[in-house]
């Protein structure tokens, strides 16, 4: 049977806007190619017509010239009408593109959205005030148990403020009647003096001065007592 008939050919998949594109490209390509290569031509002609005089000969240079210049009108009507062609191409490849960057998008949502639900389950709102009182509770707690640790033993609890008050008022008004300005209390202590203090007498210096009339009177010792005789001694 496939010999009478034949084997269906298979069909091959059409082409992509990528391999359109660059199918058109490289066109494109060519024909820029083919006008350098004729504006050479052209300027060549060009130069030839400004050495020649004007004449038979001229004159063919100029048709050469201008059918040259046809040409190059031709190729670039060619070059635009590709040029038109990628940029449609790049415009629905450009759209095609948005096209599936947005199904990307759709499709992270939605399993974004699936993940949210599940999460979202196992958190209440009720549990979330719950434990926001509970804080608040402990925290009040907490306060009470630092002002009570704060107190202090010493000071009683009778103590009127404004008998404090008062009392520090005077003591402000003894100060500025202070002749100094700084009260007597406050005031650094002095080195006692004792010797002015007791008034005692200054210390023997082992002579002592003889009074007038008694020069006969007898001699002292380093100490101010009378001095022993010596002949005592020997005895």
């Amino acid at each position: 049977m496939k010999r009478v008939f034949g084997v269906k050919a298979k069909k091959e998949p059409p082409p992509s806007i990528e391999d359109a594109n660059e199918r058109i490209t490289k066109r494109g390509d060519t024909v820029d190619e083919k006008i350098k290569k004729l504006d050479v031509e052209l300027n060549r002609y060009k130069d030839q017509i400004k050495k020649t005089r004007p004449g038979p000969m001229q004159d063919g240079i100029k048709a050469r010239a201008m059918r040259v210049l046809k040409q190059k009108r031709m190729y670039e009507g060619q070059r635009d009408m590709l040029y038109n062609q990628t940029f449609n191409l790049d415009q629905v490849q450009f759209a095609a593109e948005g096209i599936k960057d947005a199904q990307q998008t759709m499709s992270a949502l939605k399993s974004a959205n699936k993940d949210l639900k599940g999460m979202m389950k196992t958190v209440k709102i009720q549990d979330i005030d719950n434990l926001q009182d509970e804080m608040m509770d402990l925290m009040d707690v907490s306060n009470e148990i630092q002002e009570t640790l704060g107190r202090s033993y010493s000071v009683p609890d009778d103590i009127d403020e404004e008998d404090l008050m008062g009392e520090l008022d005077a003591l402000e008004a003894d100060m500025e009647n202070e002749s100094e300005g700084v009260p007597s209390y406050l005031q650094p202590d002095k080195e006692f003096d004792f010797d002015s203090e007791l008034n005692l007498p200054s210390a023997p210096t082992g002579q002592t001065a003889v009074p007038h009339g008694r020069a006969n009177a007898q001699t002292e010792d380093e100490l101010g007592l009378p001095a022993v005789p010596r002949a005592s001694l020997r005895g």
